[in-house]
């Protein structure tokens, strides 16, 4: 059944507050509703099997003809189809320069015991990370490289941001998510078997001399403030990054990145699959 689509020139629309709204957490925790903004992040949404509830777009901004038959791909999924005029979408667009494709959804974030874990688990914990941008940037490389699963402890910045679904290209779509309290997700972890690694700038061993080839989480703390002590207290090995500048740290994302691929290096060299995505 194809869906109704329908043109919306008031700003007043209960539609369009709703998707402007949504810029907000209070708003997203309160709906369980998030924005996907961006043809390629709607195109990923859709091929992890997402539905939209509904899906705004202007083909003024549209960056090329051949984008238009997106809208016959969701037309037939019962999504509310709705066409704004340019200056409208603009107004509800949350980035500069927007190509013309914004859509509510229900967000794909998940309680720990309904994640899905296979054999032998490769999992990314991030502790209270405040800035949206290294969220996105350190779903982007979990997807890359292959984790079961992402989970936000204690997050600031939640996986329904708009700037953490533009930092991961949508990646918070591809890769399964979910947020707990730090005591909550230790306690998880220790129930499933699988072995915590926790990056602390100040640890002795150097996070290439760890072995990550079975059910491991590597956990990284916030930008300004690190792991909170039940990490650390918590912690099977603790693992740091050799630095020889004077800057004392690498960015959270950055330090994600290298102990996700050594961990993923190591696992392919034993054999190990990896999620297909």
């Amino acid at each position: 059944m194809d869906a109704p689509r329908s043109a919306i020139t008031s700003p007043q629309n209960a539609r369009i507050k709703l998707v402007q709204s949504l810029r907000d957490r209070r708003a997203r925790d309160q709906t369980g509703l998030m924005r996907v903004e961006g043809y390629d992040e709607i195109s990923l949404a859709l091929a992890s099997g997402l539905d939209l509830s509904m899906l705004f777009y202007c083909p003024a901004l549209f960056r090329s003809p051949d984008q238009a038959g997106l809208l016959d791909t969701i037309g037939g999924t019962g999504t509310e189809l709705i066409e704004v005029r340019r200056d409208l979408f603009e107004r509800i667009s949350y980035r500069e320069g927007p190509d013309g494709w914004l859509a509510v959804c229900r967000s794909p974030v998940r309680g720990l015991d309904s994640l899905w874990l296979d054999a032998c688990p490769f999992i990314l914990v991030a502790e209270g990370i405040e800035k949206p941008g290294n969220l996105g940037a350190m779903l982007r490389t979990a997807d890359a490289a292959g984790v079961t699963c992402a989970i936000a402890a204690d997050p600031l910045a939640d996986w329904g941001n708009p700037n953490v679904v533009r930092a991961s290209k949508g990646a918070v779509f591809s890769v399964p998510v979910a947020q707990a309290g730090t005591p909550e997700a230790i306690a998880w972890l220790r129930s499933h078997g699988i072995l915590i690694v926790v990056a602390d700038p100040h640890a002795a061993r150097p996070y290439t001399q760890e072995r990550y080839v079975d059910p491991v989480a590597i956990v990284v703390g916030s930008e300004n403030h690190g792991l909170s002590p039940a990490w650390t207290d918590a912690a099977d090995a603790q693992v740091g990054i050799p630095m020889f500048g004077r800057v004392d740290s690498l960015n959270v994302a950055t330090a994600a990145a290298l102990l996700l691929y050594e961990a993923l290096n190591q696992r392919l060299a034993a054999g190990r699959p990896q999620v297909g995505r």
